[in-house]
């Protein structure tokens, strides 16, 4: 028997029961448009998570107060740690290979302005901001470089609170309230979208003590150190923590790079991909189970055939590679129909739902496929096996 006669052999076997070929099929497909598409979904929430850290830049370091502790326990809470200060954030600022550090502090509060209110964040930042965040401004220019310790009272505004309080009117040199205190717009910046739920555009950005005063806080929240793409970072971290443990007397304050984070979001998020992608794999086991169950009936429906078979000369190992292929050829129809109803899916929900973050890969798509071969191949070897033991004589007298 020819390789060609047996691929229309078994698409015949296929054809000649539609119906149940249709459903055995569709049970691999509902696995696979299954595994895809979760797949998908954990890809896109981990390559969203990793732009929204990323859209910074990677070159950061992140001073936070507090000691984090391995029961994750933060010393912060201790009366006796001693706050992270500006003068902290400029001596931080002179060590070599840092190209600017930013003093932050975070807050909520209501601003208005010709008679228009709207309660934003409020961002109490150095001037160089911009550089160390990767922001823009639109139009004027960002927090002059004054005296950290005693700054003018300028505001820049993000790009929706300016829209909301003046319109289309220009901003620069109007003045504005940040709860209750006066400040004099000098610039808006471009739009910088969301971080993490935090809405960019819809604050306001203050010199770091003006803030400071505004909330009544003794410490930052934290410095941010932006530097050089030829810095050994290990080498600087080490040099951060001996400048701030010279300055405290000793180690009140929390280290994190840009990597480590990343390196830690990735960790987690890759877990999370192969989770969902499991359960995916549920889905396609019960497809395989249902192949394995259609190919067993084929085999006790056909007996007869396959000792007609056996009897004009066709060899054991060609009854099995027939069954192999029935089975094969299900799990490939099966699968083809899982990744055309995964995008089919994809494109609905991103139609009804734009801000869930879904990724097709072609790299999932393609093995998704592959695996529903291999499914096809794992469950037709047991009644391929059966079908190709049959003796000729036994098989044609058992009909």
């Amino acid at each position: 028997m020819r390789n060609q006669d047996l691929i229309a052999f078994a698409g015949d076997a296929i054809l000649g029961h539609r119906f149940r070929s249709a459903l055995t099929a569709l049970g691999i497909a509902v696995g696979i448009a299954a595994v895809v598409l979760l797949t998908s979904i954990g890809e896109g929430i981990h390559r969203f998570v990793l732009a929204e850290f990323t859209q910074f830049g990677t070159n950061l370091i992140a001073v936070v107060p507090g000691k984090t502790e391995t029961m994750g326990i933060s010393a912060a809470t201790i009366s006796n740690v001693r706050p992270l200060s500006l003068n902290d954030a400029a001596a931080l600022g002179r060590l070599p290979g840092v190209i600017a550090a930013v003093p932050v502090v975070q807050g909520n509060a209501p601003v208005e302005s010709a008679g228009r209110s709207r309660r934003a964040m409020v961002l109490g930042v150095g001037s160089k901001m911009p550089a160390v965040w990767s922001m823009k401004v639109a139009t004027g220019r960002f927090l002059p470089r004054d005296d950290p310790r005693t700054p003018r009272a300028y505001a820049v505004l993000g790009k929706t609170l300016y829209t909301e309080l003046f319109g289309d009117r220009s901003a620069l040199g109007q003045r504005i309230r940040v709860g209750g205190d006066r400040y004099r717009v000098v610039g808006v910046m471009a739009p910088k979208g969301q971080f993490l739920g935090f809405d960019l555009d819809d604050a306001v950005y203050l010199p770091t003590a003006k803030a400071l005063a505004l909330f009544n806080r003794e410490s930052l929240m934290e410095i941010d150190l932006l530097y050089g793409e030829n810095a050994n970072v290990d080498v600087l971290v080490k040099q951060v923590h001996q400048r701030l443990v010279d300055r405290h007397g000793f180690e009140d304050f929390t280290i994190v790079t840009q990597q480590q984070m990343l390196d830690i979001l990735g960790s987690v998020l890759d877990v999370l991909t192969f989770a969902v992608g499991a359960l995916g794999g549920v889905s396609l086991f019960v497809g395989g189970v249902g192949i394995l169950t259609i190919m067993t009936i084929s085999v006790r429906e056909r007996t007869a055939e396959i000792g007609l078979l056996r009897a004009i000369g066709a060899r054991r190992r060609q009854v099995l590679a027939l069954f192999l292929l029935e089975a094969l050829l299900l799990a490939i129809l099966g699968g083809l129909a899982g990744v055309g109803l995964a995008l089919g899916i994809t494109g609905v929900l991103k139609l009804l739902a734009p801000a869930l973050p879904v990724y097709l890969s072609p790299g999932y798509a393609l093995l998704a496929l592959v695996l529903a071969m291999v499914v096809g191949l794992i469950s037709g070897v047991l009644p391929a096996c059966r079908a190709s033991a049959l003796q000729p004589l036994e098989a044609l007298r058992a009909e």
